[in-house]
């Protein structure tokens, strides 16, 4: 059965902090262009949810968090079996320090 991609809240704030960032010092059409190809990227979990590495960060975590990257972008996300989706909750911009991961999630 193919799982369903649902972004949490702060997964959707990160989204568009990243949108408004590149709206800013680029364009709206970049700003939409890389926000655009991060919501694809999750497509590909739908069948292949196990496709990304685990998030060393978050190793002690209740959930098994895994990862997927676009371009700068780590795309952290959980697979919860219970409700058959997949559950993307941060778009982390890989050139931040590596701790701020395990904020709020």
């Amino acid at each position: 059965m193919e799982l369903k991609v649902f972004w949490t809240s702060f997964a959707k704030t990160e989204l568009k902090n990243i949108y408004d960032y590149h709206k800013k010092v680029a364009s709206i059409q970049v700003a939409q262009k890389i926000v655009k190809s991060i919501a694809l990227e999750t497509k590909y979990l739908t069948k292949q949810p196990e496709i990304g590495q685990i998030e060393a960060c978050l190793k002690n975590r209740e959930q098994n968090f895994r990862y997927i990257i676009y371009s700068n972008y780590k795309i952290i996300y959980w697979i919860n079996k219970k409700e058959f989706q997949i559950e993307i909750v941060d778009v982390f911009d890989c050139r931040q320090n590596q701790i701020k991961i395990s904020r709020n999630k």
